[in-house]
């Protein structure tokens, strides 16, 4: 297993569910024909990302998936961090 390929396919997962966030968040704004769409492509291309991930090496799965699973609880972590308040 290589190192480099499992964390390149880690930050290529953490990618992808920051993107999927965003897009389903930006689509649950808009009208409900459109969600519906909007939301189906999605899945589509989530599942040809994955199918095309499945069949790559194993290190690119192990990568993907460690990528994808670690980004949502720091995502949590990071949104609800204090931030400083500015002093002028």
């Amino acid at each position: 297993m290589d190192a480099l390929t499992v964390l390149a396919s880690a930050a290529f997962g953490s990618t992808a569910y920051l993107t999927t966030l965003s897009a389903v968040k930006w689509l649950n704004q808009q009208d409900s024909r459109m969600k519906v769409a909007g939301l189906v492509v999605v899945g589509m291309v989530l599942c040809a990302t994955v199918g095309m991930i499945a069949s790559a090496s194993q290190s690119v799965v192990i990568g993907f998936i460690v990528g994808g699973g670690t980004t949502p609880p720091v995502h949590r972590w990071i949104l609800q961090r204090p931030r400083p308040v500015a002093s002028s």
